[in-house]
């Protein structure tokens, strides 16, 4: 059931939400049998939609015989309450779809506190709809007093809760935090975009490992990093995240911390995009904002807002009629857009093979080595034999990669990040670029 607002979204625009939504309802496990939506100049405060409507679906849901009515909006507690009992069915809207796939998709005790929490803090300004403590005998004189408390303690034993899961979930943070600076140093970046895009199949085709690879939405919802050989000598430590999606409420966004650290921590963001799918350009949309959201807190060493290097990759280019074209295209508008595709060679028609900008993920391999020589240059430094603090830096700092001691003085060649070259250089130290 859609409900958009009038000149919000067109017919096609309309029916791509509804779509989503049907996917989401099997993805939940859920089977449909019907869709409608009526265009609303407002919501109501008591049905979000219009009586008629109500009414309608009142009586199409009679005829189906179904059980469940799913919208896309985000539905109040009153509004959900309200139609609850004037269609004699189960409401959910969006967010609790999303909420209930999440539980089902949770792996890692990490993931599983983390939709814990979310569910809890949707639950609780609902709690007096779904509370069934005393729901049969409401009302009566002398019931209402012990009712309210009953609904109070739960009140106060979700909240407690929710403090606990942050506090847990702090502290799961901190932990990964020092796992981070403990990893070999070498240049990272995270695998983003929207549901279903295929970032999983990304990093299964990069990395040569064995990951879960789902046709379905939320299929991942635990963050995944493997080092991935990108060639040259050059390794990148590439991590899968969750998926965004459109609506996806902000409580639900910042549940999922470990996503958005690893896009903040990331030395650059892979936005993997569908490039079969329609609406492509609104799921970019949808994920840099999201992204964007991500980094606000992220400074430089001079205090300004510190923005990651994106690079577009456009995945799927199995499903294109014509890749090089479909490129030719998107560049206009991402210049260093990358076409993927994870589908075995054998399983492509032989007129693909004739274009050129589709190779599998050889052409993302490319990029991420030139990413990697320009993140990590391997640099020869010059240090004074006694200088015992500077050799140590290096070797803590960045990879060594070999040293050989002349004249009393250690000849260090490593690959060393950005940062670190300039402090070395405003202190003096002699560096020079290798080829």
């Amino acid at each position: 059931m859609g409900a958009p607002r009038k000149g919000s979204l067109d017919a096609s625009q309309v029916d791509d939400h509804l779509d989503e939504l049907g996917r989401l309802a099997d993805t939940a496990g859920a089977e449909v049998v019907g869709r409608t939506y009526q265009r609303v100049e407002a919501p109501t405060p008591t049905f979000y939609l219009g009586q008629g409507k109500v009414e309608e679906l009142k009586s199409v849901l009679q005829d189906t015989g179904s059980t469940l009515v799913l919208f896309d909006e985000a539905l109040s507690p009153v509004q959900g309450s309200s139609l609850e009992k004037a269609l004699a069915v189960r409401v959910m809207d969006r967010t609790e779809v999303i909420l209930d796939i999440f539980a089902t998709r949770a792996r890692s005790a990490e993931a599983k506190m983390q939709v814990e929490l979310a569910q809890l803090q949707y639950l609780l300004p609902r709690l007096t709809r779904m509370w069934t403590h005393l729901s049969r005998i409401r009302g009566g004189i002398g019931l209402r007093g012990p009712g309210e408390t009953q609904l109070e303690t739960d009140r106060r034993v979700i909240r407690r809760k929710i403090s606990n899961l942050k506090r847990r979930l702090e502290e799961v943070a901190h932990h990964r935090a020092n796992q981070r600076q403990g990893r070999r140093d070498l240049p990272s970046a995270a695998l983003v975009g929207y549901t279903n895009a295929g970032k999983s199949s990304l990093l299964r085709a990069l990395s040569g490992a064995e990951i879960l690879v789902e046709d379905r939405l939320f299929a991942t919802l635990d963050t995944l990093t493997r080092e991935v050989d990108v060639g040259g000598g050059y390794r990148f430590r590439v991590t899968d995240t969750v998926g965004f999606i459109r609506k996806l409420p902000h409580h639900l966004v910042a549940s999922f911390r470990a996503t958005l650290e690893e896009a903040r921590e990331a030395d650059l963001l892979l936005h993997v995009i569908d490039a079969g799918a329609q609406n492509w350009e609104e799921q970019v949309e949808v994920v840099d904002n999201e992204t964007r959201n991500a980094e606000g807190g992220t400074r430089n060493s001079s205090g300004n807002p510190e923005h990651k290097r994106v690079i577009y990759v456009f995945n799927k280019a199995d499903l294109l009629p014509d890749p090089e074209t479909f490129l030719t295209r998107v560049q206009e508008q991402y210049p260093h857009a990358v076409l993927t595709s994870t589908v075995p060679r054998s399983a492509v028609p032989r007129s693909a093979f004739r274009v050129q900008p589709w190779s599998g993920v050889d052409g993302l391999r490319a990029v991420l080595r030139t990413s990697a020589q320009a993140l990590r240059p391997v640099a020869r430094i010059r240090v004074p034999v006694g200088d015992g603090k500077l050799l140590a830096a290096l070797h803590r700092d960045s990879e060594v990669l070999g040293e050989a001691q002349v004249d009393g003085v250690v000849e260090v060649t490593a690959r060393v990040q950005a940062w670190l070259l300039g402090k070395l250089r405003r202190d003096g130290v002699v560096v020079e670029i290798g080829d």
